[in-house]
């Protein structure tokens, strides 16, 4: 049939409403579930909340008139989204590949790294669904799994997330997980107030992902992370939760590892190797020898960080990619039984935000019978921000209080450390921490075990400043007001060992033990000299330097005339000259008071 011009003039916008208007008519059938009873949630009553708004496989309607958009809505997504896949260049970031920008992009980038702590910029030129390396150690790759395995939800809570890091982390779990394993992706947005994560979130969710298996919680108030997660499991339906933060990428393969290893036991919370992706050009950074890895540890003053796996699993694991026990998690990626996480105790739902949740999890597992493990088969990348672009509601120091809580709960006697450098929570405030009734009832019911167990047995490379040492405390140069101090240098670098006035009490600063293999040493550094620079130099720094690998240019002996003599060297710590804020040195030993020092405490 042959349509002449005039016709086509009529046709082509009967077309483009009757498509809208088709757009407009399965609109309709998204759903949002906002429910402030979400926010009263507790251990016992984890039953799933009423789901009938969500968007599910029968396509039931919820009516909710905010959500039905009309042809002028459709218009203005459809030109966001349209705008949007302009920008995109194919094949940037492919394969993990770092995406550089130049000129006035350059400039916009810097901008957006200032602000919002990640390349925004970069991140939205790279497409959603770009292919990445597989990583996996070559053993990884001849490993059967079960085909009955568990089914997964994955949950993921969003607050004003850049929209392209966002549905990167959405789609690389849908392409890259089997979908008898994917019960659903649970998105729940914490409040968020941008506008491209708001009805066009909606939209582009229903349009473009076509997958009935993306679900979205909007909250109705900010509530952080630590309660929009619980708000995510209590309406989850698979079989093992799997927490992700909104900033990752998955890869080939990331899910099956852990389903299998809770097959086998439902006590063991897991988390993948967890790899960087650069926050500036978004590389997928990996070490290029898979079986290279660290595992969760903490300071004393609350933090998680990052430790080497220890000699006692390291001579334990059958192969290389076998589970290997952490004595913490970081907290953002980790794969739990769905049951399991609510007989444990899920999460304190009286933390507030964010921060100190994830030690609080770790040793709860460990402390009341579970396990806690890396499954070096499973990896996923995620972006390390240098700082939280946001702030936090009413500025309160939610990590601090968080942690307090944690500490009165679960660290025993040896919460004294947490509260050296913490001073400000050892009384136990309901008006600053809240009410501890119910952990406690918690770790009764559970039967728990006490910290000292957890650092004997989980994490017996802890070091503890002031037990199995020679001596403690602040080290004080004799006749003067003059103690060693790190001079708030940043401890993850070498440094030169200082001096500054001596606190009235003991402060985290000029916190010193002298250890039983002779370290003279902090939480995480040892005071150490470089053979090689010796020879016959009379004045040789001291540096403060990690306490891995321990060998003799770490080694002191304390003498009875309160000499502090470098084995190796037999030169002597020497505060010759050296006024407040100054560094102290070795050199050849004498009578000289500026070599003699006092601990606090002799063991």
């Amino acid at each position: 049939m042959i349509i002449n011009g005039r016709c086509r003039l009529i046709l082509k916008p009967l077309l483009w409403i009757i498509y809208l208007s088709v757009i407009v008519l399965l609109a309709r059938q998204i759903i949002h579930y906002t429910d402030k009873s979400l926010f009263d949630i507790t251990n016992s009553q984890h039953e799933s909340a009423d789901v009938s708004g969500f968007l599910s496989g029968n396509q039931s309607v919820y009516k909710n008139k905010y959500q039905r958009w009309t042809i002028d809505e459709i218009e203005r997504y459809e030109k966001w989204i349209n705008e949007y896949e302009k920008g995109v260049v194919n094949e940037l970031g492919n394969n993990g590949k770092p995406a550089k920008l130049y000129g006035r992009d350059e400039y916009k980038a810097q901008e957006s790294l200032k602000k919002a702590a990640v390349n925004i910029i970069v991140s939205n030129k790279i497409p959603l669904n770009r292919k990445l390396p597989d990583i996996r150690d070559s053993l990884c790759k001849n490993v059967t799994y079960e085909s009955s395995l568990p089914t997964a939800s994955v949950i993921i809570i969003f607050y004003n997330e850049p929209w392209s890091l966002l549905m990167r982390t959405v789609r690389s779990v849908l392409d890259r997980t089997p979908d008898n394993y994917l019960k659903e992706i649970i998105l729940v947005d914490d409040h968020s107030d941008a506008y491209e994560l708001q009805s066009i979130l909606d939209y582009y969710i229903f349009t473009r992902l076509l997958s009935d298996k993306v679900k979205l919680i909007r909250l109705s108030e900010r509530v952080g992370l630590i309660r929009a997660r619980l708000s995510g499991a209590k309406n989850a339906t698979g079989d093992v939760l799997v927490f992700l933060d909104a900033h990752c990428e998955v890869i080939v393969q990331w899910l099956e590892p852990l389903l299998q290893r809770i097959k086998e036991k439902n006590n063991s919370v897991l988390m993948p190797i967890i790899d960087s992706i650069s926050e500036e050009t978004l590389e997928y950074i990996h070490d290029s020898d898979p079986s290279i890895f660290q595992i969760g540890g903490f300071t004393w003053s609350g933090h998680f960080t990052w430790i080497d796996i220890q000699a006692k699993d390291r001579e334990s694991r059958k192969t290389q990619i076998s589970p290997v026990k952490s004595p913490t998690m970081a907290g953002g990626l980790f794969a739990i039984d769905r049951n399991y996480f609510w007989e444990i105790g899920s999460y304190d739902d009286k933390m507030d935000g964010w921060g100190g949740e994830n030690l609080e999890m770790s040793f709860r597992i460990w402390q009341c019978g579970g396990l806690l493990e890396i499954i070096p088969c499973s990896r996923v990348g995620h972006i390390f921000r240098n700082f939280h672009p946001y702030q936090f509601p009413n500025n309160k120091d939610t990590h601090g209080i968080n942690t307090a809580r944690l500490v009165h709960v679960w660290m025993d006697e040896y919460k004294r450390l947490f509260f050296l450098h913490r001073e400000e929570f050892e009384q136990k405030s309901d008006k600053i921490i809240g009410d501890l009734s119910e952990r406690i009832k918690l770790r009764q019911k559970l039967k728990c075990k006490n910290f000292k167990w957890y650092l004997d047995n989980v994490y017996p490379e802890k070091f503890i400043p002031d037990e199995n040492v020679l001596a403690y405390g602040r080290v004080k140069l004799e006749n003067k007001n003059l103690c060693l101090d790190n001079l708030q240098r940043d401890e993850d670098k070498s440094y030169n060992l200082g001096l500054y006035p001596c606190h009235s009490k003991l402060f985290p600063s000029q916190l010193f033990s002298l250890s039983n293999i002779g370290e003279l040493r902090r939480e995480h550094t040892c005071a150490t000299i470089n053979k090689q620079v010796v020879t016959d130099k009379q004045h040789v720094n001291v540096k403060m330097t990690e306490c891995n690998n321990f060998d003799d240019e770490k080694e002191w002996i304390l003498t009875e005339n309160k000499h502090i003599i470098h084995v190796a060297t037999g030169l002597c710590l020497d505060a010759t000259g050296v006024g407040s804020q100054g560094d102290v040195f070795a050199s050849p030993c004498s009578n000289s008071h500026e070599q003699n020092w006092d601990f606090d405490f002799l063991l």
